[in-house]
């Protein structure tokens, strides 16, 4: 009997086939036949992938908090995560602003190319520092205030409120554990089987994956500004991917091996399928449904660890877009600024980039509003943003294959700690 391809490379080939698509109806001058008649599946592809995300995360996290019928576990549970998560975070900030020290990718934007940045995405840059602006002017505690939703049937309605849901989920896991047995039983019941209907729907967008990631793909290809405008920031670019690529393939590894035992190659087979939809769809929102999928069906992770870790994961860790902050305000600082920061300034862009990176929202972009904070704290020309749009998309990209990577890594190695980690399937 013939065998079926697997879906990560299904999704490949459509990555691979857009992205030439793309290039193609690019050259032809089509581009406004892919924005048209081919942009539109990719679209619908990531709202299906949206749609199913917060209830997914309503129906897994209550089962999974359910399951654990103990407080105790539960602050087990989040305080290992939070710590994790926290320590991922500084280690990827770190690692940024050291490759941009060494590397000095500022250093290769010369006048002329600078000031063509400058004036292309000026209006960009003006309306990301608007938004970063409003997020300033509402206080220190605000994104505490924002974890608590004053609407749960409204937050459930926004993507960018997904921690507003956790909140409440874990409230209701924490009444479901204290209320008798015998009563929390009917209510499980109906999450449990309401799970069971949210996974083989997300069987069936899959079904769908390799051509939305095609429409994806192509769309990214037209839109993308010239190749000259690039060139300018090839260096900054290969600064970042660089420490991306040291995320990926070192620290996660080295964590997965210490404190899981759990070998690099069986754990990158298991959530290859979660990695290509997050470069395809650059949300680790949208991505999630996947994650939690492969996390659990495929490395072995238990359920009522992915359920509460991966959500808040998607949420609150973005060692990608930590990584990236700290390369950007470093390369704006170099290309921008007579003289280079000094240490404090550097270590103050530390502490910013890791709080600024748990009040990002899990969908495309959203770092770029976040390094406005980070440019401000280190009183680097937030005007600078400019520099960066053109090539912004494709480390968007790749920013968020190390976020969702970083969330499956600590999943695991919180599961190990618990002892809910089984053994990680060969498929």
């Amino acid at each position: 009997m013939k065998k079926k391809l697997a879906l990560h490379w299904k999704i490949l080939l459509g990555i691979i086939f857009g992205l030439l698509f793309g290039l193609l109806m690019k050259n032809l001058e089509l581009n406004e036949f892919v924005i048209n008649w081919i942009k539109p599946f990719g679209t619908i592809f990531i709202n299906l992938l949206k749609v199913i995300a917060v209830p997914l995360i309503v129906v897994s996290l209550i089962v999974g908090l359910a399951d654990l019928k103990d407080i105790s576990k539960l602050s087990r549970l989040g305080g290992r995560t939070v710590v994790f998560y926290l320590g991922t975070t500084v280690f990827a900030v770190s690692i940024g602003l050291l490759l941009a020290n060494i590397i000095k990718p500022g250093s290769y934007i010369n006048d002329e190319a600078r000031e063509s940045l400058l004036m292309s995405f000026s209006g960009d840059a003006s309306q990301k520092i608007e938004l970063a602006q409003a997020a300033k002017e509402n206080g220190p505690l605000q994104p505490l205030v924002d974890i608590v939703p004053d609407n749960f049937f409204r937050a459930l309605t926004d993507n960018a409120s997904m921690l507003q849901v956790i909140f409440f989920v874990v409230l209701i896991g924490i009444g479901l554990i204290l209320i008798e047995e015998e009563k929390a039983k009917p209510v499980v019941a109906f999450f449990k089987g309401m799970n069971d209907v949210i996974l083989k729907i997300i069987d069936i967008i899959m079904l769908f994956s390799p051509y939305g990631v095609f429409a994806l793909m192509a769309s990214l290809m037209v839109e993308i500004p010239g190749f000259s405008t690039l060139g300018a920031l090839v260096i900054y670019g290969l600064t970042v991917v660089t420490g991306l690529l040291i995320m990926t393939f070192v620290f996660y590894p080295v964590l997965l091996m210490v404190f899981a035992k759990v070998k690099p190659i069986p754990f990158f087979k298991a959530i290859a399928p979660a990695q290509l939809l997050a470069f395809s769809t650059s949300s680790s929102a949208a991505t999630l449904p996947v994650t939690m999928e492969c996390v659990t069906e495929r490395l072995g992770v238990d359920e009522e660890v992915s359920s509460f870790v991966l959500p808040l994961g998607a949420t609150v860790n973005m060692d990608g877009t930590s990584l990236y902050q700290a390369v950007a305000a470093i390369f704006i600082a170099q290309a921008m600024l007579p003289e280079p920061l000094d240490l404090t300034t550097q270590l103050m862009i530390v502490v910013t980039a890791t709080l600024a990176s748990i009040g990002s929202a899990a969908v495309p972009s959203a770092g770029m509003v976040m390094l406005v904070i980070v440019l401000g704290q280190a009183g680097i020309p937030e005007a600078g943003l400019a520099l960066i749009f053109a090539i912004d998309r494709p480390l968007d990209m790749c920013r968020t294959v190390v976020n969702i990577t970083s969330d499956a890594t600590v999943a695991t190695i919180v599961a190990k700690s618990v002892g809910k980690l089984n053994v990680v399937s060969k498929n």
